[in-house]
């Protein structure tokens, strides 16, 4: 067997998926960041455009309306979502006493709540405002806070759902849930007049952001083999 030399270089872990994607929608993010910022004017122009037809839409279209009000104030909810992330911790801790990834959820959760209501305060972007309103919202616009808690916690239960070894079926009915859920929630924002579509992009971006970041810090945070995932989901194994 060769063994390898002094003068050999060391090898380099390959970067992760996880890695990948931080890399990946950190770019995007910070230039959409930037634009906002700079209030430039294309993209404001076309912030402007596409808000003002929804809305002609949203006031034509009054059952559609209600229905995206419904969906956007009880189901997708930020606090609906957190409930859904505080009962995955409660599971966690007390059916597989998995308490790492419990409070990592809860922690990442509370972060991305936390980064939203930071950004909105330094970005400070006005909401639309019209003269025959569908639905009302408080603080600033930028970003989506119904749109970056969808992400994060939908990201974070798929990325947990991936870490215990989850079935095919049930990863693609989470998948599916979690996809709908998150672009739902973000046309509804739209729809009812409450955000720019630049805010809902944003909400995903760096939600999705969010997520990535802290999985790469999860995956570089010794496991104990205590809080080791032990059995897969539902019984199920990947084929």
């Amino acid at each position: 067997m060769h063994s390898p030399t002094l003068d050999s270089p060391p090898r380099t872990a390959a970067p992760t998926a996880a890695v990948r994607a931080a890399v990946a929608l950190a770019v995007p993010s910070v230039l959409l960041i930037a634009l906002i910022t700079l209030s430039w004017d294309p993209l404001m122009d076309l912030d402007s455009d596409i808000a003002r037809t929804t809305h002609e839409w949203a006031v034509d279209e009054p059952d559609v309306t209600q229905t995206a009000r419904i969906l956007t104030d009880w189901v997708w909810d930020p606090w609906t979502m957190r409930a859904l992330a505080t009962a995955t911790v409660l599971w966690l801790i007390t059916r597989r006493s998995a308490w790492r990834p419990a409070l990592w959820l809860g922690a990442v959760t509370l972060l991305g709540t936390l980064l939203q209501q930071g950004m909105k305060a330094a970005v400070g972007r006005e909401r639309p405002v019209w003269p025959d309103p569908v639905d009302s919202a408080h603080y600033a616009a930028f970003p989506s806070g119904h749109a970056m808690t969808a992400a994060v916690v939908c990201g974070l239960l798929l990325w947990l759902l991936h870490l215990y070894g989850a079935g095919r079926v049930l990863w693609r009915i989470a998948l599916t849930v979690a996809a709908v859920s998150v672009i739902g929630v973000g046309l509804t924002r739209v729809w009812t007049g409450v955000h720019w579509p630049t805010d809902v992009l944003g909400g995903w971006l760096l939600g999705a952001l969010t997520v990535a970041l802290t999985v790469v810090v999860y995956e570089r945070w010794p496991t104990p083999s205590t809080d080791a995932p032990q059995r897969p989901l539902a019984g199920q194994e990947h084929r």
